[in-house]
């Protein structure tokens, strides 16, 4: 054995090996656990279709609460919940602000054109764009919606059957006018 290979294959291993050290004996084992996913067809409803479960998204200006249609946007409600659950939302800017038309958010990059990576087959329904109506937004593809949604701030009749309505918003609806370009979503969370 030449003293170059003892240098070069066998000092890098012992140092690697001596460099591990086993976990004292007390010592409890750190496993991620996935978080359970609720699927919209668990989420229970009420005579109008909203959901129990609400979402509490805060803002410098105080709490927004909205609720699902999971009924009508089954696919979009369960996704909307599993990037809430894993705080996607939380710290992402509001990057559309459109006096009395549309309130815009999701987008991790702040321009309108990102999302989280993952497209949503558009659940157009018959629910109208009437203030405080939380909807997917999306580009020219109809099957094109990702992260980002929209709060109506009027009727917006135009936008009826081409968008994917899917929650109502419930509490702090004179919230939606305070909105400007660039404030945050604090958190975004679920309540049952």
């Amino acid at each position: 054995m030449t003293v170059l290979k003892a240098i070069f294959v066998y000092f890098p291993l012992f140092l690697l090996l001596s460099c591990t050290k086993e976990a004292p004996k007390n010592a409890i084992p750190v496993v991620a656990t996935p978080i359970p996913s609720i699927q919209a067809s668990e989420l229970t409803t009420n005579d109008k279709g909203l959901s129990d479960m609400k979402a509490v998204l805060k803002t410098v200006h105080g709490n927004i609460v909205f609720k699902f249609y999971p009924k009508k946007a089954p696919n979009t409600v369960t996704r909307i919940i599993q990037l809430i659950q894993t705080s996607f939302y939380d710290g992402i800017t509001f990057h559309r602000v459109e006096p009395n038309y549309v309130v815009q958010t999701g987008d991790p990059t702040g321009t309108g054109r990102g999302g989280s990576g993952y497209k949503l087959k558009a659940e157009f329904n018959d629910i109208p764009h009437t203030k405080g109506v939380v909807a997917m937004a999306r580009a020219m593809d109809p099957d094109s919606a990702d992260s980002q949604f929209y709060f109506a701030l009027g009727t917006l009749s135009n936008l009826d059957g081409k968008y994917t309505v899917f929650g109502q918003v419930v509490e702090g609806e004179e919230l939606l006018n305070q909105i400007v370009v660039g404030d945050k979503i604090l958190s975004l969370t679920l309540e049952k």
